[in-house]
């Protein structure tokens, strides 16, 4: 694969839609009408058009996030569960930040995309790290559990990681060798125990080379994907991919996907650390590359969920923390086949309607501030009609292709 130094996050203006790069037939070729306006056009700029790929892809990525959180209780009394569970983990969290990385390819430090970062990522972070913190004292029976913006509770390590990650873009972009750089920085951080817990920073350097995989990719390496070989290829690669985590399940373990320890607190020698990071890094890349090659890139009845993928993410954490002092996983068919399918099925639909723009209105108020009290104005907002701002059609531009990454 050629990053191009990572061409593509310098100057680039194109969106997600531009995956499909083959020509259309001269047949094809005649110019189409201008759409006519509507209720989100008339009167400002046109919508930002969503690529549906990249929506579906999120959706589904999502899907496997609260399923694989619902299995996590039925681990201990099953090798299937824990082969399916080994299996999901080696990948889902790899392909959302692959994707959230080729989202974040134009952000440049500017005062529009500082302010879409804080309202976007940090405001939920904070919001969401002291309800987490209040209903676990009740859920794991805690009351003593302090309140801590430091240390990552639950699912918003990702939030804190995002901060990160996209405020080093820049830094990126100046390397020539992003991914080996970032692969050598997630290998050192396997050695060192000592690293601590503070914004989860083992778990965001160990990640690391996925979000800058992301940055480094242009539309044309997605349309390789979604090539009938490659989908075809993606069987019988994912067929072993599920027979060596069964055969895995008393052999290895599945904390090398979690990302969040060092060799040395998994137990192991330290230099298992890099030989580790590296071949879980192998595996999670094909793992990843399968997934996103069956993802549909046509509209689906879900393609439009892929907008509120942040809200199913870290809305399901309550419905799956309520489950234990609800007792849900009491009744002893849960431990069973029919258990683990229900437990399935209940994830999918939970998290489902979590995206739904019901739910989004609801909580858009903490998810996406407008917060116009806390910035100066005419900082890092979109110029209005008639304002001479030499860089408004690029902060349009940015603010459609960050959009995506929501």
């Amino acid at each position: 694969m050629s990053y191009e130094r990572c061409s593509g996050l310098s100057g680039s203006r194109e969106t997600a839609t531009a995956v499909d790069t083959s020509p259309a037939p001269a047949a094809d070729r005649t110019p189409a009408p201008p759409p006519r306006p509507g209720p989100a056009t008339r009167g400002g700029p046109p919508a930002a058009r969503r690529d549906a790929y990249f929506d579906n892809a999120k959706y589904l990525a999502i899907v496997l996030v609260a399923v694989g959180h619902a299995w996590e209780p039925l681990r201990s009394d099953s090798r299937t569960v824990t082969a399916l569970y080994t299996f999901v983990y080696a990948f889902h969290m790899p392909a959302f930040i692959v994707v959230s990385g080729y989202f974040s390819r134009t952000f440049d430090a500017s005062p529009a995309r500082i302010r879409r970062l804080v309202t976007g990522v940090v405001v939920p972070y904070v919001v969401f790290e002291v309800a987490y913190t209040l209903f676990t004292r009740w859920s794991d029976h805690a009351p003593d559990r302090e309140i801590s913006l430091l240390d990552p509770l639950y699912l918003t390590w990702f939030l804190a990681a995002l901060f990160i990650w996209r405020l080093t873009t820049p830094v990126w972009r100046l390397l020539r060798w992003p991914l080996p750089v970032a692969l050598a920085i997630a290998m050192l951080a396997s050695l060192s125990s000592s690293i601590g817990n503070d914004l989860d920073l083992q778990r965001v350097l160990q990640f690391l080379p996925y979000f800058v995989l992301g940055l480094c990719l242009r539309p044309e390496h997605f349309g390789l994907l979604r090539r009938r070989s490659v989908r075809v290829a993606a069987v019988p690669v994912v067929g072993c991919a599920l027979a060596v985590a069964y055969w895995s399940v008393p052999h290895l373990g599945y904390r090398w996907f979690f990302h969040r320890d060092s060799a040395e607190q998994l137990g192991v020698p330290a230099w298992y650390g890099p030989v580790m990071t590296l071949a879980t890094f192998g595996c999670s890349l094909v793992l990843a590359a399968c997934f996103l090659a069956w993802v549909p890139g046509r509209r689906t009845w879900f393609t439009a969920l892929g907008a509120g993928t942040l809200y199913g993410y870290l809305l399901h954490g309550f419905v799956a923390q309520g489950a234990k002092p609800a007792h849900w996983y009491a009744p002893a068919w849960m431990h069973g086949p029919l258990g683990a399918l229900t437990a399935t099925l209940v994830a999918a639909v939970v998290v489902t309607l979590l995206c739904t723009p019901p739910v989004r209105r609801v909580f858009r108020w903490v998810m996406e501030p407008r917060m116009e009290w806390a910035f100066r104005a005419g900082e890092g907002r979109p110029a209005r009609a008639g304002e001479d701002r030499p860089a408004q059609d690029g902060r349009r531009n940015a603010a459609r292709v960050l959009s995506g990454s929501r």
